[in-house]
């Protein structure tokens, strides 16, 4: 008897499906990284300043320092110019002094712990692939406003207004890159947190993972 390779085929496809198993292998999901946007560490304050690094992170710097305080920068790869030119020696100045740095290891030497998405949006998407590389996203809790047009007295107010409610830890969003946010709001609320009791750390500090 003789067979046709259409009728071989489609008797090979048979054996096939009739050999395959009734339910389908189950794909292993990626976990997702953890997302941070409170905590319960008592009198502790991690003040975060994005969109760096910019010409005011040295002022804001030395203000911390000054008052045995520490920040948390998150900088961008290319906001005013590569990251990797005249800006890496800000990325590596504020690192030396201290503060936790959310940046690259070639200009560090250390991998940044969290990462923060864009305006705090995030999907399972962004969480999986931070959790591939063993981030956790860091979100807040307060916006000074400065990036969206507060004036720098009303940053102030609403954080005086902030305090007087007594909260146990505030995890607040500010931006390095408002000379105000810099020179008038910083100073002001480094006095108004440390005159209430409140710690000034940095996100590892504030959380307590590292």
């Amino acid at each position: 008897m003789k067979f046709s390779f259409a009728a071989i085929f489609a008797a090979a496809t048979a054996c096939l499906v009739a050999a395959a198993p009734s339910h389908p292998i189950a794909q292993r999901a990626t976990p997702l990284a953890k997302v941070y946007s409170s905590c319960t560490k008592n009198n502790t304050v991690a003040l975060t300043f994005d969109d760096g690094p910019y010409v005011y992170m040295y002022d804001i710097s030395k203000a911390l320092v000054a008052a045995g305080a520490k920040g948390t920068f998150f900088v961008n790869g290319n906001n005013y110019e590569c990251i990797y030119d005249d800006n890496g020696k800000r990325v590596k100045y504020l690192y030396d002094k201290g503060h936790q740095l959310e940046a690259l290891m070639k200009i560090t030497g250390a991998y940044p712990a969290f990462m923060r998405p864009p305006y705090g949006n995030y999907n399972d998407l962004v969480r999986q692939a931070s959790y591939i590389r063993g981030q956790a996203l860091a979100i807040w809790d307060f916006d000074s406003g400065d990036s969206i047009g507060a004036t720098w007295q009303q940053s102030e107010a609403d954080y005086a207004a902030l305090v007087a409610k007594k909260p146990k830890n505030i995890l607040p969003l500010n931006h390095e890159t408002i000379e105000t946010t810099a020179h008038k709001v910083v100073p002001y609320v480094i006095n108004l947190l440390q005159s209430k009791g409140y710690k000034l750390v940095t996100l590892a500090g504030f959380f307590g993972t590292y």
